[in-house]
């Protein structure tokens, strides 16, 4: 199963809400960070979509939060 941009921006919009930035810099949360290097990653390689099974276990762990919260 794979994971597409849109649905990967989905999920970063979802975690951004469970956890929002701190402080005065506003630093992205560890979870949303971790997020936002796939998603940035994808496009410099200009995929549509990727393999989940490729995928870090903290990255996938929070995808699968998200779609199960979503369904």
């Amino acid at each position: 199963m794979d994971i597409t941009l849109p649905e990967l921006e989905q999920v970063i919009n979802y975690w951004r809400t469970q956890r929002p930035s701190t402080g005065e810099e506003r630093a992205l949360s560890p979870e949303v960070n971790g997020l936002a290097k796939l998603y940035a990653l994808m496009i410099f390689h200009r995929k549509k979509s990727i393999p989940l099974e490729t995928l870090d276990p903290v990255c996938l762990q929070l995808i699968e939060g998200w779609r199960k919260r979503a369904a």
